[in-house]
């Protein structure tokens, strides 16, 4: 891929909206028309790629050498987004981005100041990386893995992107892919991830966790274990990790997820989904047995970290059967896929192997 500046920086109305409606943008009732394009003619497959992939090149602003795994929410009149980017230093800081469409961004050059919450002291995230957000009743949340005596879940609110406030760490290191459910269940909030180590992980299963206040974090409770020879799902035998923020559905929990193997030239990951039980969501309904996208266009073969498809965030419009999953790519690009829900839901079922 050649390099180059990506048109996320061109202005536009998504800046002109940030700058002069920022306060009173969350609180417009209309809701932006998500990315959509149509399954290509001839294809049969249940995700399909957006057509001008990817949408933010690996040069997005001056110095930045790639842009990763990036959370994307409605917002408004348009959508904000969270991105991990690196300079030239490499070192993972987060960003705010902003768009009317979901394909043309402007991206902040200047990284999100996260406050502490007063009487926290002024311990800080060391680095932070592969960011959600979701929205739960009135407040945005921010979860990222951050470097704090080794990785682990980071998390922030905010009302309105402009100012963000840090809670206390989720869990204690090492913890990766940390992904909040958009509502309380049984008045409880939900959280997934993936105990890890300080390396590369030479395991990684899906846990799940609740809490009362969004502070004290218990009852953790396996829900999906790698698979592997004994289930003859190599595509994700080395380590699994929760994507994009749950999508509720009449059969319970939709998620997405990343399933990596490893091979002689390194991980390659891939993207998949199960479906949990919508009231014990620690409880797997349906579990695609099959991969939805492999790494195989040259954005994604090709990069700082070659052979990656990694699901970060979704848009879901159920009434007109419409799913749009960011993903990163290569770990140097944001691209965006797409399917219909109702022929995910039933390609779920069809080829489910739950175990």
């Amino acid at each position: 891929m050649a390099d180059q500046f990506s048109p996320v920086n061109a202005g536009g109305t998504a800046l002109a909206a940030h700058k002069g409606q920022a306060t009173n943008r969350g609180k417009l009732a209309a809701a932006p028309a998500m990315p959509w394009q149509e399954r290509p003619a001839g294809s049969k497959d249940v995700v399909w790629r957006h057509s001008a992939n990817p949408v933010i090149g690996r040069r997005p602003l001056p110095d930045v050498l790639g842009i990763y795994n990036s959370a994307v929410i409605p917002f408004g009149d348009g959508f904000a987004a969270v991105f991990r980017l690196e300079d030239r230093t490499r070192f993972p800081r987060l960003h705010m981005g902003w768009s009317d469409d979901g394909l043309q961004w402007h991206i902040e050059p200047t990284p999100i100041a996260f406050k502490n919450r007063p009487g926290d002291g002024d311990e800080v995230s060391d680095y932070a990386y592969d960011p959600r957000v979701v929205k739960i009743e009135d407040k945005y949340y921010i979860t990222w893995c951050g470097g704090t005596n080794g990785p682990t879940i980071s998390v922030a609110t905010t009302t309105d992107f402009q100012e963000f406030t840090r809670l206390d760490n989720a869990f204690l290191p090492h913890n990766r892919n940390g992904v909040l459910f958009p509502r309380r269940i049984d008045g409880k909030y939900f959280m997934l991830s993936r105990p890890s180590d300080n390396g590369h992980t030479p395991f990684g299963d899906i846990y799940i966790s609740q809490s009362p206040d969004m502070i004290h974090w218990g009852k953790h409770r396996k829900v999906m274990g790698r698979g592997g020879d004994e289930h003859g799902l190599w595509w994700e035998r080395t380590k699994i990790g929760a994507g994009p923020v749950p999508i509720e559905i009449e059969e319970g929990w939709l998620m997405i997820y990343h399933g990596v193997m490893d091979t002689c030239n390194g991980f390659v990951y891939h993207m998949g989904a199960a479906i949990l039980d919508r009231d014990e969501p620690w409880k797997v309904a349906y579990r695609c047995s099959k991969i939805l996208l492999a790494p195989e266009a040259d954005y994604e073969v090709f990069g700082h970290v070659p052979n990656v498809v990694f699901p970060v965030a979704a848009l879901c419009d159920q009434e007109q059967d419409r799913l749009a999953v960011y993903y990163g790519a290569a770990d140097t690009v944001t691209c965006l896929c797409y399917s219909r829900l109702s022929e995910l839901i039933s390609y779920i079922k069809e080829n489910s192997l739950v175990f």
